[in-house]
């Protein structure tokens, strides 16, 4: 028999063999054993962290001894590269569960490192600390930072100024301050903000203290605004206004700079109180104005690109730096230009004249128009007084109507030169636009560039001619009433003649109302009792002795031709006193025609009895112009 050979523990008794545990137990009490058994079960729990070693790798699986009944499997896509999954090499993981089926045990190299990079973290770190990290991932509401353990940067922390886009940071390893700490759900928060700040502030009390006006300093652009860009000089930023980045025009500062580029920048004005600098670039080169009227002198004709159009004209641009406006009134002699867009466009190059230079307020005035002849130059040669011309209507106002003769010429016909005998309220009344009408030139005034017209002047004045011949003083006739007024009431005795039946002419008795002897559309007998050429009126009487007080002086007529007044004679001299009474607005009135061989008897303007005082004191058309009539047709106004 083996002297060294275990004995059998059959056929033993249970005294025996309680005797043969203790001695195989040594030391170990049952209390101890049951500890050590329940610790060795609790540590293959899930959610641990074990101890274990990598055995091998299975294709896309690590295979490691954890000391169970089964080895583990841990995804070979969470090791970083082939040497941390080497045969043999002890490794920390987290126990993710077991299957009792098949019975896999499934870990996590990187849960286990999250959590040992977590306790280390908060170990060695505290809040206020700064760390440096990696920004990994944009998250809801920021940014998720590696410092060992992935950390939460929210975008409110990560710059001094808001940024578009967080996600412009991923990759870039940043530096931040421990703000917030929570142990329990295992969360640290960074701000990167607070510690910017705090470098500021440094860096702002540096260069306050050695700041000047007129120096040059080199910074960043960190934001544009449609006003201007910030520029970052270390501590501060200053405002480049969009009025000091460039002599020229800036419509939008991103034009000209852009967001992170480094500038080399003049210091202009500063505030240390309010922590304010305003910045200049364009100071950094020559002011193209220092010597403008030496380059543009007055009345140079000069070429430029048009860069903006306003109501009011057109800016072109002559140089960098240089702009200059033409005026809508400068771009063209004859044509009415309302908006600047009937004459140019954007971009288009155009050749102007220098009219006028203001150093001090950087303007310069351009005109269009003087680069060609001012065509009113030859108007006055071209449509000399009295010529008869064609033209067609352009426009019709209250006063008249612009007739245009040619491109870019018009004359006004006004409403007091369109018909001798018809009195025109609206040129409409007569007239429509685009119609050809024939007229003659009364007056021409080149320098305020107006062509007076006139209808009526194509034929005789037939107050100088016809109707005194037809309407003789204490000659009777018939007329229909027109119209009622206060002082009486107008007899139309032909189309476009009208006479006036003044209220004291209605009746040998007295009439207190007009409209208590006469209605509107009456048809009546009257007798002329009154004809002035002069002022175009005819008086007329209802009255039964005005028969014997103006009797028709027929005889007169041929006596007078016998003797001495001729009615050429006698219409010259109404022509010399309308002269003196009468202003017509600067236009003369039409010569009347009277022949030298006329056989009318002489006399037949100045026959006519004197007019009672009433005729005399109203006697003529005292209708007031109405509202929209556009004015007293005697002044005729400006162009339209």
């Amino acid at each position: 028999m083996d002297p060294n050979a275990k004995p059998s523990l059959a056929g033993l008794s249970k005294e025996q063999l309680a005797e043969e545990l203790n001695q195989a137990m040594g030391d170990f009490d049952e209390k101890t054993l049951t500890g050590r058994i329940e610790n060795s079960l609790a540590s293959f729990t899930q959610g641990s962290i074990l101890e274990g070693t990598i055995l091998k790798v299975v294709g896309s699986d690590v295979v490691v001894d954890i000391g169970y009944k089964s080895e583990g499997f841990i995804p070979l896509s969470e090791f970083n590269d082939k040497d941390e999954a080497a045969i043999g090499k002890p490794i920390e993981v987290y126990l993710e569960g077991a299957d009792e089926e098949t019975g896999l045990v499934m870990l996590s190299k990187r849960k286990a490192d999250r959590i040992r990079g977590w306790e280390r973290v908060i170990e060695t770190h505290s809040v206020g600390d700064v760390v440096e990290g990696r920004v990994t991932r944009k998250i809801k509401g920021g940014l998720l930072v590696d410092i060992g353990v992935p950390v939460f940067l929210p975008a409110s922390q990560v710059d001094i100024r808001r940024v578009p886009d967080v996600a412009d940071y991923l990759g870039r390893t940043i530096s931040a301050e421990i703000i917030k700490i929570d142990r329990d759900r295992r969360n640290i928060v960074l701000s990167r903000r607070q510690l910017l700040e705090r470098e500021r502030e440094t860096q702002k009390k540096e260069l306050f203290a050695t700041l000047e006006r007129g120096q040059i300093r080199r910074g960043i652009v960190k934001n544009i605004t449609d006003f201007g860009a910030f520029v970052d000089l270390g501590g501060v930023d200053g405002l480049l206004h969009i009025t000091d980045i460039s002599w020229g025009r800036v419509t939008d500062p991103r034009q000209v700079v852009q967001v992170d580029q480094v500038l080399d920048v003049m210091v202009l004005d500063f505030d240390p109180d309010r922590e304010r600098i305003s910045l200049g670039l364009k100071q950094l080169t020559p002011n193209p104005w220092s010597d403008i009227r030496r380059r543009y002198p007055i009345g140079t004709r000069v070429k430029g690109v048009v860069v903006n159009l306003v109501p009011y004209g057109a800016f072109v641009k002559l140089e960098d730096g240089v702009e200059g406006l033409v005026h809508v009134s400068e771009m063209s002699w004859t044509k009415q230009v309302s908006h600047p867009s009937e004459i140019v466009q954007p971009n288009q190059e155009v050749e102007v004249v220098v009219l006028e230079i203001d150093e001090e307020r950087q303007e310069i005035s351009l005109g269009m128009k003087q680069v060609e002849e001012d065509p009113w130059n030859q108007v006055e040669a071209k449509y000399p007084p009295g010529l008869r011309v064609t033209g067609k209507v352009k426009n019709l106002t209250n006063y008249g109507a612009f007739v245009e003769l040619e491109e870019g010429i018009e004359g006004l016909l006004h409403v007091s030169d369109i018909s001798w005998t018809k009195k025109v309220t609206h040129p409409s009344a007569v007239l429509e636009k685009d119609q050809a009408v024939e007229a003659v030139v009364l007056s021409v005034d080149r320098e305020r560039k107006r062509i007076a017209l006139g209808i009526k002047q194509l034929d005789e004045d037939p107050w100088l001619t016809t109707i005194p011949r037809r309407f003789r003083v204490g000659s009777t006739t018939s007329g229909k009433v027109t119209k009622i007024t206060s002082f009486g009431a107008f007899v139309e005795l032909e189309q476009g003649l009208e006479g006036l039946l003044h209220v004291s002419e209605m009746s040998d008795d007295k009439v207190e109302k007009p409209e208590d002897a006469v209605q509107p559309g009456q048809e009546v007998q009257v007798r002329v009792i009154n004809v002035d050429p002069v002022d175009r009126k005819i008086g007329l009487s209802m009255r039964a002795s005005a028969a014997e007080e103006y009797p028709e002086e027929v005889e007169s007529y041929a006596a007078e031709s016998r003797g001495g007044t001729t009615l050429k004679s006698a219409l010259s001299s109404a022509l010399r006193e309308a002269a003196i009474r009468k202003d017509v607005g600067g236009v003369p009135a039409a010569a009347p025609v009277v022949s030298e061989s006329s056989d009318e008897p002489a006399g037949e303007a100045s026959a006519a009895a004197p007019e009672p005082e009433a005729v005399k004191e109203e006697s003529a058309p005292v209708e007031e112009p109405q509202a929209g009539d556009g004015g007293d047709p005697g002044e005729k106004p400006e162009g339209e």
